[in-house]
């Protein structure tokens, strides 16, 4: 055989050792908790090394930690999200008159009363992120920066159910 006809006949038998039933797919796999002698405690859950910082937590931690400056932009990202998680119980206007508790669930308290307008801007984030009482947590469905987008949302309806017009000139210039 020439050395052509040779290297020809390597390459077709190396490229067909890799054929057969080693395929990724094909490998056998642990199922979640179960038994694995390839690891010294025995189970194929492991820790994850010390150190290790999932993708992404540097960044939700760093927003759950300061607020975002308070614009348009945000108090309507606010009023948005409010809309959808919040108004079903405490209502268009914070009252906690929604949907939910017009169908006979308990309401929840007014953001008018005096115990929640004194209350600090955090409060209403970690309520959000931890729930309270019957309000269940939405830390897996509204993201940090929403959740503080929703407190600014909060504090604009506060503000509005408290202001006269002759608070803000610039309206009362526009009423007839």
């Amino acid at each position: 055989m020439t050395a052509r006809a040779l290297s020809v006949l390597l390459l077709l038998s190396l490229a067909l050792a890799g054929c057969g039933d080693h395929s990724m797919s094909q490998q056998n796999r642990y199922g979640t908790f179960s038994k694995a002698a390839l690891f010294k405690d025995g189970t194929e859950a492991q820790p994850l090394p010390q150190g290790v910082v999932a993708q992404g937590d540097l960044d939700r931690l760093q927003q759950i930690s300061k607020p975002p400056a308070v614009d348009m932009a945000l108090l309507s990202r606010g009023r948005e999200r409010y809309d959808i998680y919040c108004s079903p119980c405490h209502g268009f206007t914070g009252h906690g008159d929604g949907m939910i508790v017009q169908r006979g669930f308990p309401a929840p308290p007014s953001y008018h009363s005096a115990r929640l307008r004194s209350a600090d801007a955090q409060h209403f984030f970690d309520v959000i992120t931890h729930g309270y009482g019957a309000m269940y947590s939405y830390a897996a469905r509204v993201e940090p920066r929403d959740r503080w987008a929703i407190v600014a949302y909060i504090r604009a309806l506060q503000q509005s159910q408290r202001t006269d017009v002759a608070d803000v000139p610039e309206l009362r210039s526009k009423l007839p």
